[in-house]
């Protein structure tokens, strides 16, 4: 009998576990849809589930499919000028529907036109109307998403956690699907500006890492029913907004409809083809006047340096409760060529679905976070993707998925990783060592130099960092080295515990250098000029930080650091063999034991990318980050007393169109006797160059002091004042115009001129410096010409060029 009973109940739990199996299970219906008369596909046409929130659309080739559980449901199918399909269908398993729909043929009545009367205005201003009763209806809404990025290159090409390596192809190679990204995600809005996306699931071709695939649909998303949309940078008005008849010129094309209701067909494109916008066509429906179809381009004015040739973007809506027209999916095709170098291509497609209008939704659910990554997101296995909604596979990507995931598999041997031009070479994800760029350099003082560097990044679940570097220098025969290592800590890494240990040379007044190793190497072997002073720094530095709050970082250090005065060992030079470099500045030698204590405060919002959060720069933002350094020698036993506090802020404003202003603001005060290695310098510029947020007509280290304050303002015009001018050839030229002001007030406390043996330069009222820069967008080069407006003397004026090459 007790048998009989556990053989029973084991089939009644096996039957139970089955049952709720099937109900779990999402099954798979999908098709075509196609023109009945003549079989053509019907791009992107839509499929909804009558009753439901739920809906997808198709692909370029007509193909779709939805997902759903065991049930029965009455599938829609309908696309603008053709009569909608419904078929009932009860779902057991998967299933393959194709719809055959019937184009709607109409004989229009003839029109009689009236000069100076066009209907399409009549039809936008209605449209207008109706997005402004729309968006008083729409409070806050909730939806999913899954969206598909495509790369397209010409050769395949690889990515680590921190960069990417394509090979360039010839202009005629053929563009093929090297990249995929796919993820689903639940979106969030409420009035008046919250937004939040959430990752639930994401996967990509194993040559693209996770970090990249945050791209949302919710995120990335352009409705088109908003007045400004944002493309390259360029605020660029919609069709139907505000303003868009005073920017957009309108022909009504042609008359359809989708079953009973008409659709208006517009062509719009901007009345000034120099300004950036849109052109292409628009649905709107008749008594309604909701926007229902989207199909434009952009225009030239609007490609940033004409490299793509092509940027097409499709969007289409459907009625939800209340009768509010909301996206259903956002697609994007971009097709370049930068310079006739290297072609290129993008696709992105999302679909939109399964909204929920005017949800209740708290505001402390929006928080500082505007894209989380779930934390099993990076972890759904194929039986989940086989449950979601997506869009189908084009053949293309099929081969690409495959294609990629056996490159990947294919061992890489060290000649695959090894280029002369970097400075790095890695050995895996994890692993690299000094690279070719980077093993040798040459100063003054050391002469040549030959460097050598092993690091490891992201070790133990992405947390540790190290570096282990040696050098030597062959003319002042010393060994330099440096032992660092950083652990980050907490679900975001958002705290930190580092140590350095080191024995090098150091730059004077490294803080204010913006120039890399290699130029002073070149200047120095080719033109017999090292703009740089060096010193000898030996010691160790210990620092703790934490992000505390979302906005607010604060760290806590110390370190121990002894510095010696260094000299001229070198003469060399290829050319110029008579001339003798400049001596070396001698430091006041010290040893200087310090506690430091700073913060950061930073109230951007970020993406938590399942394993870091990254700070995202959208609109304008300003930034403050601060700290003070104590040397005491008693407490400390520090050879010197000193108390030095720092601040910085900066920030991004946007003025009008694409135009923006930055700002860089530096104080510098200091209480007590400070050596001259750490003073704080202005940042000047070698002969015919200049960097941004620096004093062009000063030459590096030239002016210095222990009471410091900066402003750097920049306004980047970019073209806007070529085409509010209207200047022939320039409004159409892309070029980029930029003006710059910059104002120094310095000074020398008492306490630390003593302990310094050459002459110095003060501003006890502001120095001041302003100029212009020009530009293309093409090329990372910019000419600046820049003059003095006080303390006039040498350099009155100065013409530089700035890039990121020195």
């Amino acid at each position: 009998m007790l048998r009989a009973i556990i053989k029973y109940l084991q089939t009644l739990l096996f039957v139970l576990f089955c049952f709720s199996n099937l109900l779990a299970q999402q099954l798979v219906v999908k098709g075509k849809i196609i023109n009945k008369a003549n079989g053509v596909s019907l791009s992107f046409a839509n499929v909804r589930v009558k009753g439901t929130m739920l809906g997808t659309s198709a692909n370029s080739l007509g193909s779709f499919q939805i997902k759903l559980k065991p049930g029965t449901y009455s599938l829609i199918a309908s696309y603008i000028g053709y009569k909608s399909d419904t078929v009932k269908i009860k779902l057991s398993n998967n299933k393959v529907i194709n719809f055959n729909l019937i184009r709607i043929s109409i004989k229009l009545p003839e029109v009689t036109v009236q000069p100076g009367v066009n209907p399409a205005v009549k039809i936008i201003k209605k449209a207008i109307v109706s997005k402004h009763k729309r968006d008083s209806l729409l409070n806050s809404y909730t939806f999913e998403a899954y969206t598909k990025g495509i790369i397209k290159t010409t050769k395949d090409f690889n990515v680590s956690n921190s960069s990417v390596g394509i090979s360039i192809g010839r202009d005629t190679s053929k563009l093929k699907v090297t990249g995929i990204i796919e993820n689903e995600s639940r979106g969030y809005f409420k009035k008046p500006n919250y937004y939040k996306d959430e990752i639930i699931a994401r996967r990509q071709t194993v040559n693209t890492p996770s970090t990249i695939n945050v791209v949302t649909g919710g995120r990335l998303i352009q409705n088109f029913y908003n007045d400004d949309l944002r493309f390259f940078n360029n605020p660029i008005p919609g069709p139907i907004a505000d303003n868009a008849l005073n920017y957009y010129y309108y022909l009504v094309e042609d008359t359809l409809y989708q079953d009973k209701l008409k659709v208006y067909q517009l062509y719009f494109a901007p009345l000034d083809a120099s300004d950036p916008g849109f052109y292409g066509r628009i649905y709107i429906a008749d008594s309604i006047f909701a926007l229902m179809k989207v199909d434009v381009n952009l225009n030239d004015a609007a490609n940033p340096g004409r490299i793509f040739n092509r940027i097409h973007i499709f969007q289409q809506f459907l009625p939800y409760k209340n009768n509010i027209y909301m996206p259903i999916d956002y697609r994007v095709s971009i097709e370049g060529n930068y310079l006739g170098l290297a072609k290129f291509g993008f696709g992105l497609n999302s679909i939109l679905y399964d909204y929920k209008i005017n949800p209740e939704i708290y505001d402390d659910f929006f928080d500082m976070a505007i894209v989380t990554v779930l934390p099993d997101a990076d972890s759904r296995d194929s039986l989940y993707w086989k449950n979601t909604q997506t869009l189908p596979y084009t053949k293309q990507e099929l081969e690409a998925y495959k294609r990629i995931d056996s490159l990947a598999r294919k061992p890489k041997s060290f000649g695959d990783k090894f280029s002369f031009l970097s400075s790095r070479v890695n050995l895996n994800e994890n692993v690299s060592f000094t690279g070719p760029l980077s093993l040798y350099s040459f100063n003054k003082v050391e002469g040549h130099r030959i460097n050598l560097g092993f690091y490891t990044k992201d070790l133990f679940n992405r947390r540790l960092d190290t570096k282990t570097l040696a050098a030597y220098g062959f003319s002042d025969k010393k060994i330099k080295y440096k032992l660092y290592a950083k652990y980050l800590l907490g679900n975001y890494r958002t705290s930190s515990v580092d140590i350095n240990v080191f024995n090098k040379v150091k730059v004077l007044f490294g803080s204010s250098d913006n120039y890399n190793r290699l130029t002073s190497t070149i200047l120095s072997l080719f033109s017999k000029y090292d703009f740089r002073d060096y010193f000898y720094r030996k010691g160790f530095e210990i620092n703790i930080a934490s992000e505390v709050l979302p906005f607010l970082k604060l760290n806590l250090g110390f370190s121990n650091k002894t510095d010696k005065s260094a000299v001229n060992n070198s003469d060399f030079s290829f050319f110029y063999k008579s001339r003798n470099y400049r001596p070396n500045r001698q430091i006041y030698e010290t040893k200087i034991n310090a506690f430091n204590f700073g913060f950061r405060l930073d109230f951007r919002k970020y993406i938590e990318n399942g394993y870091t959060r990254r700070r995202i720069s959208d609109g304008s933002y300003a930034v403050a980050a601060g700290g003070i350094t104590v040397s005491d020698k008693n407490i400390l036993k520090s050879d010197l007393n000193f108390t030095k506090f720092n601040l910085n802020i900066y920030g991004f404003l946007r003025t009008f169109k694409s135009a923006s202003l930055s700002f860089d603001i530096n104080g510098v005060y200091s209480n007590g006797t400070v050596p001259l290695q750490r003073l704080y310098a202005l940042p000047g510029n070698i002969r015919g160059s200049g960097k941004s947020y620096s004093f062009r007509t000063l030459r590096f280290g030239e002016v210095y002091g222990d009471q410091v304050a900066t402003i750097f303002i920049n306004h980047n015009f970019n073209d806007e004042l070529f085409k509010i001018l209207k200047i022939p050839v320039l409004k159409d030229a892309q070029l980029r115009l930029n003006t710059y002001i910059n104002v120094a007030w310095l000074n020398i406390s008492n306490n630390s001129k003593p302990l310094l043996s050459t002459g110095f330069k003060t501003f006890k009222h502001p120095f001041v410096e302003a100029g212009f820069s020009i530009g293309h967008i093409l090329f990372p080069i910019t000419f600046e010409f820049t003059w003095k407006l006080n303390y006039r003397g040498a350099n009155n004026f100065v013409f530089g060029i700035n890039t990121f090459a020195l």
